[in-house]
């Protein structure tokens, strides 16, 4: 049989810096006289809620009666994906790596390698409040379900878990080739950060392109586009994808009864990935 192993995962947790990855990596590889926009990012990168790749697997336009028959038809939509190329590509993920009784919602089968992109959860809680148009609170309610789940409108999902299951699913993985990217030292300096990504990718770097691909994939950029001609991608009722693009927005979003509770829930990670802010988030808790 053919060897499907030609995903490389962009994964990541929602609101975590997922679109803005796939931005660089689109202009970096495109050719020089094509800049691509927020909305043609599709042409670049395929994502594993594809409707196309479902009905393809189905036989039929996919519209799944209950979550089982989605779980059943996904690893025939993934590997209808991988050999979508005849090369390693880029996939969008929001899905948790769990094995679901005999199946994996991310195959061996189907991978090469995973980017894996982390944003500390005080900052994901109100990009995800926006996202979900919800509340503060009850985005944080969702960030700590170890079983949520997102449905689309034919019943074709992403996984999450929780926040904190979700990392430790992509970053525990035994045997995945891997690349963990902060969020907050992409926004620190983008330069280093997409240098050490294109390194991980053993593509060749040229430095003008380097530059000429962070500020297509800039958040001014990328917000300015979606201001001109709205974004696809953008969830239903959300009045705009890319709102703030900064670290440490937690600050003036989240009250101190907020940031105790998700500093309580995934103090494990955050000692791990984000030890600079342990301190601080304590303080601030202290203060409910």
């Amino acid at each position: 049989m053919q060897s499907a192993q030609r995903i490389i995962w962009l994964a990541s947790y929602p609101k975590s810096g997922n679109t803005w990855t796939r931005g660089f990596l689109a202009n970096y590889f495109a050719p020089k006289s094509e800049q691509l926009d927020i909305n043609s990012l599709r042409r670049f990168t395929t994502g594993d809620v594809r409707q196309d790749f479902f009905d393809r697997a189905a036989g039929r336009p996919f519209h799944a009666a209950d979550f089982d028959e989605w779980l059943l038809t996904r690893p025939k939509a993934l590997r209808l994906i991988a050999l979508s190329k005849p090369h390693h590509h880029f996939v969008k993920t929001h899905s948790r790596i769990e094995r679901i009784g005999d199946i994996d919602l991310i195959p061996p089968e189907v991978t090469a390698a995973a980017i894996y992109i982390i944003r500390n959860p005080f900052d994901v809680a109100q990009s995800y409040a926006r996202h979900l148009v919800s509340s503060l609170d009850a985005a944080i309610d969702r960030m700590m379900d170890a079983r949520a789940v997102n449905y689309g409108p034919t019943m074709i999902c992403e996984v999450l878990g929780s926040w904190e299951t979700h990392v430790q699913s992509w970053l525990s993985a035994p045997g995945l080739p891997r690349h963990v990217m902060r969020y907050e030292d992409m926004v620190a300096d983008p330069e280093r950060a997409f240098r050490g990504l294109l390194g991980f990718l053993r593509a060749p770097v040229n430095d003008g392109q380097l530059r000429r691909a962070i500020r297509a994939a800039s958040f001014e950029q990328l917000r300015k586009q979606e201001e001109k001609a709205g974004f696809v991608e953008r969830p239903p009722g959300m009045e705009r994808f890319f709102a703030k693009g900064k670290a440490g927005s937690w600050r003036e979003d989240l009250s101190p009864a907020q940031v105790a509770r998700l500093r309580e829930a995934f103090l494990p990670t955050l000692e791990t990935w984000y030890p600079e802010l342990l301190e601080e988030t304590a303080t601030f808790a202290a203060g409910a």
